[in-house]
């Protein structure tokens, strides 16, 4: 399972902490991203969820098959995803960027809770000025509150990962910071930005010079990593 990049949690009372930061309604349906072996699937159907799993596993998809759940046998970056309140999943490590980023492809769901490498879920909680922020951050809190709720030690999993795990809750702010329509150019915006990371506002923000930075009300020699996420929507719509 390792060529997957899957690590199957085998702890009991981690997977129910996971499943009920879901917060499932009795009947409500729960979309899970790589099931594996089905554990945390047991945890969610416990809770009464009806489960929708995405499973690349042939072997695995086809041992998973219980009531209650639904399996799509695929590639969960390739698949088209049922549009669901709540997601969940113990996501592989190697592409927990773009899995994040398909979950919150508008309309965006109501909960998304991962378990992920805890070096991403400390870059996505992180805030200005910390060494962990950055592009990453800001584009997932200009749409989301996040919250980092618990580590999981690698003895927790079956096999073991060499890195420590956490789990993440986003929930979708009520009022974003950007719209749906300019979430693609922004996060284009914020990543060019932090590719200049220990340059200047005057030297790192493409399409705005000096004079305008300042007109705006920000000091053109501030580091990128200072400025929260709604400086950058307002930098962004600025350009």
């Amino acid at each position: 399972m390792r060529r997957l990049g899957q690590h199957f949690l085998a702890d009991p009372g981690i997977l129910g902490r996971i499943a009920d930061a879901v917060e499932i309604e009795p009947g409500e349906t729960v979309l899970e991203i790589g099931p594996g072996k089905g554990s945390l699937t047991e945890a969610l159907l416990e809770r009464g969820a009806k489960v929708i799993a995405i499973e690349k596993d042939r072997r695995l998809a086809a041992e998973l098959e219980r009531e209650g759940l639904s399996v799509i046998q695929g590639d969960a970056l390739k698949t088209e995803w049922p549009r669901v309140a709540k997601i969940v999943g113990n996501i592989p490590y190697y592409i927990t960027s773009p899995l994040i980023d398909k979950a919150l492809t508008p309309p965006l769901p109501a909960r998304v809770v991962f378990l992920m490498q805890a070096e991403v879920a400390e870059r996505l909680a992180a805030k200005p000025g910390g060494k962990t922020y950055g592009a990453l951050s800001i584009g997932v809190q200009a749409v989301c509150a996040v919250e980092r709720l618990f580590t999981v030690a690698p003895g927790s999993f079956r096999p073991p990962p060499k890195v420590r795990s956490a789990v993440v809750r986003l929930t979708p702010l009520a009022q974003p910071l950007i719209r749906a329509d300019e979430t693609s150019a922004f996060r284009t915006f914020v990543t060019a930005c932090f590719s200049k990371r220990r340059k200047q506002l005057k030297n790192a923000v493409p399409g705005l010079d000096e004079a305008r930075i300042q007109a705006l009300g920000y000091d053109p020699t501030t580091r990128p990593e200072r400025l929260g996420p709604a400086d950058f929507v307002r930098l962004f719509r600025a350009t």
